[in-house]
């Protein structure tokens, strides 16, 4: 599914004037629903938003495409909030089917938004810094309120999340931790940034010319976390609709998987290697060595 996806985007997206056909799912809406603890999905079928309640308000987690804002609000008032209950507004990474829909969902709100510092210009000038290879994909700025501190917990009521900034994918890549209680049991809850290359260019980059060692400094923090629960940016990533059925059909464990953020890690780390040999041939034949 990830290289079927990455292909149709560097295939529809090369060429600023090229009109963006995106996979249906990342636009197309799906049913609401609680996931673990106080943690609620309203994003699409293709693409996640993850809802987080408090005794204070909410933490919106991603704000999806443009166009999914309103199916995002939708599911939040479907769950019996209201807009005007978010109250913070946070994301993995500054990419447009991700923040996209940020700036809607800010006016609409009133919302705080945190980011990291190596996400803040791009969000606020809805360009990625990145030299990307189907160029640039723009998005409608907005502004951020609070700057994130690595591992340093962000607060609201009595929900406490942890930023762990782990770049490579953007340069402000941000992984999300926190710990909830489901059914008298304390969890472990993630939300990975995204580990793929997806495009970036690897060698040579002058937008983002520390990429390597940042996927690789990445890497290895990620093998330091651990997570009984796994909720990806893009939700097939770790079957989180699925595990949603599979849940109400009966299965309480669902969404417990220990073993599932290592073997993302894995793959993810496997592909970078891939991707950066094929970057560093493509270069020495370039340089005709």
């Amino acid at each position: 599914m990830r290289r079927v996806m990455l292909g149709l985007i560097l295939a529809l997206l090369a060429g600023a004037a090229t009109p963006l056909k995106l996979p249906a799912a990342w636009s197309q809406p799906t049913k609401p629903f609680h996931i673990v603890g106080p943690i609620y999905y309203v994003g699409t079928q293709g693409i996640a938003s993850y809802l987080i309640r408090s005794q204070d308000g909410l933490i919106l987690l991603d704000g999806g495409l443009e166009e999914s804002a309103p199916l995002i609000e939708t599911s939040i008032t479907e769950l019996g909030f209201r807009l005007s209950d978010i109250k913070l507004m946070i994301a993995t990474h500054a990419h447009f089917d991700h923040v996209a829909g940020l700036a809607q969902l800010k006016r609409d709100t009133g919302a705080v938004l945190a980011a990291s510092a190596g996400d803040r210009v791009a969000l606020e000038t809805g360009i990625p810094p990145s030299e990307l290879s189907y160029g640039v994909y723009r998005f409608p700025p907005v502004k951020v309120d609070r700057k994130l501190t690595d591992r340093d917990p962000i607060r609201l009521g009595e929900i406490s999340i942890t930023p762990i900034i782990t770049p490579g994918h953007t340069p402000g890549c941000t992984t999300w931790t926190m710990r909830v209680v489901e059914a008298a049991r304390s969890l472990d809850v993630l939300f990975p940034c995204s580990m793929a290359v997806a495009g970036n260019k690897l060698v040579r980059n002058e937008g983002y010319p520390g990429i390597i060692q940042d996927f690789r400094e990445s890497f290895i923090t990620m093998r330091t976390l651990s997570a009984d629960v796994v909720l990806t940016a893009h939700p097939d990533q770790a079957d989180v609709l699925g595990r949603a059925q599979r849940r109400d059909e009966g299965d309480s464990d669902a969404f417990l998987a220990s073993d599932l953020l290592s073997r993302l890690v894995d793959e993810a780390e496997a592909a970078f290697d891939k991707e950066l040999l094929e970057a560093e041939a493509v270069e020495l034949q370039g340089e005709g060595l």
